[in-house]
């Protein structure tokens, strides 16, 4: 130490959690938000050194998933990630299901990397890039033609966005006349339901009436692909083929552009569809039929000549296999949130490059999750874009406190990985927070103590 520096200065330059191995974790709570673009449960890790790891899970899911959890990891040291994985994983399941185990699994990270003072990247082999490139998802509302979604998607690039993301489905020509074909009076009862569901005026309803409206637009939405009997007439197409033109008119071809959205299709449309924009030089096309039908994403695959994209509703590594396996997929497509959480999402990653198969990562949630993206991003040699939603989000930067990380996290398009420990975040802002609460689930970090005995025998062998 100098003469002339001060020994709190000196201690800012030194870690005061210098016991790792003495390292426990005390408490989990949680806070739910909307519109960071989407319902978001916040994840607070505390632990007796006074250090806190933050997680989130999955956008749309229930945080019952996590807090089942408490009882199975109070007690335990955070930074044995891969040993309370193990313990907990068999409680995750597919699509949001997998939220509770993989927000918890970041925020295990998070604490691993702020207790030994070093970037989550770092401890899973270090760097492949020093900054991530973002894709930028562009929703289709208020762009009915593809001039319309052209010129938004222009000024994506004109913000720096060097990979672009558009919806391209039946339900932009549901309400066109000759479009479709179905059941008779099939497709009116999809457009019915989906506007009762989500009529403002709902409130004045009983909470019985409200149960069975979206009962309905559950089980009407939830209708397999190859099961609804919904065709794209060669109207339908042209109408499809022609929004493409558009948007390539304004954009041009240089730029990649991915799409996603088509609706509740099967096999043979889709190959129909797929083959009248092959012409347009796709990115991929994404989730064109659920994941778990691995033989019809093989013969997709061989039908046309876009790379096919899937992967964000699937639960860990040995899930991903078969399609990798059948050549089903040109693009894995994990969110953090549903795989496992960051070591199964890099493991997945990996595995996907040794059948040559390329990983770009979904996420439509806060800085917590984008962060933890970010790190497998980078060191993931097969990375190729990770997703953004939020860029009419004004408060999403200010959801996290971070005395390293830019103000502004997504800049130019990429995210620039710094040396911070952990995911890099210092606190969560209560503030911005308590002004984007969910409607129906209010408090900011309440007690969870119901949930510290929740346990049972949970071993699955005898």
């Amino acid at each position: 130490m100098t003469n002339n520096q001060s020994y709190e200065e000196t201690l800012a330059h030194v870690s005061t959690f210098s016991k790792p191995s003495e390292l426990r974790i005390t408490d989990i709570r949680f806070t739910d938000i909307m519109g960071g673009p989407f319902h978001s449960s916040l994840i607070k890790v505390f632990t007796n050194q006074g250090l806190v790891g933050f997680g989130e899970v999955r956008d749309g899911a229930d945080k019952l998933y996590a807090q089942m959890l408490k009882g199975r990891l109070l007690g335990e040291n955070p930074c044995n990630i891969d040993k309370l994985f193990r313990r907990i994983k068999q409680f995750g399941g597919h699509a949001r299901q997998g939220g509770g185990v993989s927000g918890l699994e970041i925020a295990l990270w998070d604490l691993a990397g702020k207790a030994y003072g070093i970037p989550i990247y770092q401890m899973l082999g270090g760097k492949f890039r020093d900054k991530i490139r973002m894709y930028c998802d562009t929703e289709v509302v208020g762009k009915d033609t593809g001039t319309a979604m052209g010129l938004a998607l222009k000024k994506r690039m004109e913000e720096g966005f060097s990979f672009l993301k558009m919806d391209l489905g039946i339900g932009q020509i549901i309400n066109e006349p000759g479009t479709l074909s179905a059941p008779l009076g099939f497709l009116e009862e999809m457009r019915d339901v989906s506007k009762n569901r989500y009529n403002p005026n709902n409130d004045s309803l009983t909470d019985e009436e409200r149960r069975d409206i979206r009962n309905k637009h559950y089980d009407i939405h939830n209708i397999p692909h190859p099961f609804t009997a919904i065709h794209v007439t060669e109207k339908g197409l042209d109408m499809l083929e022609q929004y493409v033109a558009d948007v390539r008119a304004v954009i041009g071809y240089e730029v990649p552009l991915a799409v996603d959205h088509f609706g509740h299709i099967g096999l043979e449309d889709c190959i129909k569809l797929g083959r009248r924009v092959d012409k347009f030089n796709l990115a991929w096309m994404e989730d064109m039929l659920p994941w778990q039908y691995t033989e019809q994403y093989a013969k997709l695959a061989r039908a046309v000549a876009t790379p096919i994209c899937t992967g964000e509703d699937i639960y860990l590594k040995e899930n991903f296999r078969p399609l990798l396996q059948a050549g089903g997929v040109s693009v894995i497509h994990p969110d953090v949130l549903t795989t496992g959480g960051i070591l199964e999402t890099k493991k997945i990653g990996d595995m996907a490059q040794e059948y040559g198969v390329a990983m770009a990562i979904h996420m439509a949630e806060s800085p917590i999750a984008c962060l933890a993206a970010a790190h497998v991003a980078a060191a993931t040699e097969n990375f190729m874009a990770l997703e953004y939603h939020s860029c009419e989000v004004p408060w999403w930067d200010d959801i996290i406190i971070s005395s390293k990380l830019p103000k502004k996290l997504v800049q130019n398009g990429f995210i620039q990985m710094t040396d911070a420990p952990g995911l890099g975040i210092d606190d969560l802002n209560d503030e911005v927070l308590a002004q984007h609460l969910h409607p129906f689930i209010p408090g900011l970090w309440e007690p969870t103590d119901n949930w510290n005995h929740y346990h049972s025998n949970d071993r699955l062998w005898s």
